[in-house]
């Protein structure tokens, strides 16, 4: 590997990183710990267990993607990864900083959109890349139901209940 591909590669990594850190920063509290929530619901712990892997898969695919075609030939593919990156990031201080899910919850859609646009825009480019993402969006999913289920529950209104 040369060196404007270590460079790359540190890039990708340091971006997930960034990404990663809102995770770090706006954190499950009491508020959180005190709402309803539905009884599927995962332990504390289950969310850095998983997005490790995670960020580790999302930067070797944009680095995938950017290794094969460059920033020239893959503009609007890396664009749509850095966005979805932005929207990564939002959520948890959407959620746990703002303490809005439901606004959390449309911004988690359109995370999830845009991950399988980055998907689609990937896939011809680099199929590798746009399946190591596929992990990335189903755990999206399950965090978006998980979302909508705080939300739901926790609207004003609701009875105490877990699902």
């Amino acid at each position: 590997m040369d060196m404007a591909s270590l460079i790359a590669l540190g890039v990708f990594a340091l971006a997930a990183l960034a990404t990663a850190s809102s995770g770090a920063v706006f954190t499950p509290d009491a508020w959180y710990r005190a709402m309803n929530k539905p009884s599927w619901t995962p332990a504390d712990w289950v969310f850095p267990t998983v997005w490790t892997p995670l960020y580790v898969l999302i930067a070797a695919s944009g680095w995938l993607v950017w290794r094969e075609a460059g920033l020239a030939g893959a503009a609007l593919p890396l664009a749509v990864y850095v966005i979805q990156l932005g929207l990564n990031a939002g959520w948890s201080a959407i959620f746990f900083g703002l303490k809005k899910p439901g606004l959390a919850f449309a911004e988690v859609l359109g995370l999830w959109l845009s991950i399988a646009l980055t998907m689609i825009l990937f896939w011809p480019i680099s199929k590798t890349a746009a399946l190591l993402l596929a992990p990335y969006l189903l755990w999206v999913t399950i965090a978006s139901a998980l979302n909508f289920q705080v939300w739901r529950m926790n609207a004003p209104g609701a009875r105490a209940r877990t699902t």
